[in-house]
């Protein structure tokens, strides 16, 4: 098994800035459309918070890329392709694996920190370089819309995101950069892909995470350690 940190969401170069903590809710903001797209930030509701991160760059009116895209009915689409997939594939990752959805998060007055905020339960890949299942399309899934690449994929299964921005979803270190995170307990070093480098590994569970990347992927087999810290973060997620 596999648990992937998954980057999304704006940042000081995609969007400008932090996505917000609104009353207590993490609001991760679409990066901005860089092919085809159906869904503006106002069909989100986000046209107001993508105005003010932006400085006015982005408002309701303009297209933005949704994905990963949660449904109502607790599914998560979620789009992959060019290099990062290509690490996705050489690292195994598919069914049975979980992506935890993390972003670099403001609330009104504080610091800006990486949190996670949802996640994805991989039931299925989808191979779009063959065919795309019309449903897909109907969804307005940007990677279903066009090929952003030559070997594009969505990941589909049960997915959700977190309703409050709960210390425990938190990966920064208090008072820290956003890159400087708490670690848990069981993940060590060589134990996260781009994270190699042995001064990247710090005393007192710390981690100094790269500051580029989407996928960071975590091969944690069959131990239990893992698989009880993923189960926390999810319930936490779920009861939020």
């Amino acid at each position: 098994m596999r648990i992937i940190f998954s980057r999304k969401g704006f940042d000081s170069s995609s969007g400008g800035g932090p996505s917000p903590i609104v009353a207590g809710r993490p609001v991760s903001l679409p990066i901005p459309a860089g092919a085809a797209s159906c869904t503006t930030y106002g069909d989100l509701g986000l046209g107001d918070h993508a105005s003010r991160v932006s400085r006015g760059r982005l408002g309701a009116g303009d297209l933005c890329h949704h994905d990963p895209m949660f449904l109502p009915d607790g599914t998560c689409l979620f789009g992959q392709c060019g290099a990062a997939q290509t690490h996705l594939v050489n690292r195994g990752v598919g069914v049975g694996d979980v992506f935890l959805f993390f972003g670099l998060f403001r609330e009104d007055g504080g610091d800006p920190h990486h949190r996670i905020y949802g996640y994805l339960e991989v039931e299925e890949v989808v191979d779009l370089t063959s065919d795309v299942p019309g449903h897909l399309v109907e969804r307005g899934h940007p990677h279903a819309l066009a090929l952003h690449a030559g070997n594009d994929v969505i990941y589909a299964g049960g997915g959700e995101q977190a309703e409050s921005a709960s210390d425990a979803l938190r990966l920064t270190v208090a008072g820290g950069s956003p890159s400087l995170w708490n670690r848990p307990a069981w993940l060590a070093r060589g134990g996260l892909s781009y994270h190699d480098r042995p001064e990247r590994w710090l005393r007192g569970g710390r981690l100094k995470s790269v500051a580029r990347g989407q996928e960071f992927v975590a091969d944690i087999g069959r131990r239990k350690a893992p698989r009880e810290w993923l189960a926390r973060v999810l319930a936490e997620i779920r009861a939020s």
